[in-house]
């Protein structure tokens, strides 16, 4: 019995820093949905995870910080649905697997949960740029089959209790950017807000509400109006079932 469990104990922590593997994604330019051919993104190198933050991992991130077991969170930094179907503070919905995405996670401990591992959430640009890749080629938006794929799990509302590495491993290398979980990203409500304030708003009308669809650059791109959409209508207090995240790293 004690070699079954040591063999437990030498185990659990090499599935934990697989689940944590990054791959560079190596940059460019790109014109995201909301620009026109004008408007082009520049994107520096960084790594980003490989898979989504697991149930496994989190239970190991509440353990070491107390402060954010589902118990003790401050309600400024998450709503009453944060971790909802856990069990307990460690126990997590035992209708998931450890390797499943960890969901109901506010923005606010997601954030904090990568600064921990020495990283941080990606942009909705760094964001956009990996998952516009398919298997094959670093931007895929303009295949038939890619758009399909997406709009297809968009009709899967329990995709979230797979396991992180159930989708294609896209061109980058990474697994899970469509068909599991939406992801938060550090400036997800960035397209729909983005001045200081209410008062600047004309200098930024084509980004706003139903006038955004006039600068987008590809008006059939439903999928990721979709996602625009989803982020815009979101608070970083929300906790939300079918929603994850993963983390990124600057490439110094």
């Amino acid at each position: 019995m004690k070699s079954f469990f040591l063999i437990l104990l030498l185990i659990f922590p090499l599935y934990l820093s697989s689940q944590t593997e990054m791959k560079e994604i190596k940059g460019g330019t790109f014109t995201p949905l909301y620009g026109v051919d004008s408007l082009k993104v520049s994107i520096k190198p960084f790594k980003m995870d490989i898979y989504p933050v697991t149930n496994a991992e989190y239970v190991e991130f509440v353990k070491k910080y107390p402060e954010w077991k589902k118990s003790k969170i401050k309600r400024i930094f998450a709503d009453k649905n944060y971790l909802r179907l856990w069990n307990n503070d460690t126990i997590f919905d035992p209708n998931s697997k450890a390797n499943s995405p960890v969901t109901n996670v506010s923005w606010f401990a997601a954030k904090k949960y990568c600064e921990c591992q020495g990283k941080r959430l990606p942009t909705v640009d760094e964001w956009e740029f990996a998952a516009m890749a398919d298997k094959t080629s670093p931007d895929a938006r303009i295949k038939k089959t890619y758009n399909q794929f997406i709009l297809g799990w968009y009709e899967s509302p329990f995709s979230r209790k797979d396991t992180v590495g159930s989708t294609f491993k896209n061109y980058w290398g990474i697994y899970d950017l469509h068909g599991l979980v939406w992801e938060w990203t550090i400036d997800f409500n960035s397209v729909l807000i983005s001045g200081e304030s209410r008062k600047d708003v004309d200098k930024d009308s084509n980004l706003f509400c139903g006038s955004a669809a006039v600068g987008a650059s590809d008006l059939m791109n439903y999928a990721a109006f979709m996602r625009y959409a989803f982020r815009g209508s979101i608070k970083a207090r929300y906790g939300i079932q079918n929603q994850g995240f993963r983390c990124v790293k600057d490439i110094q």
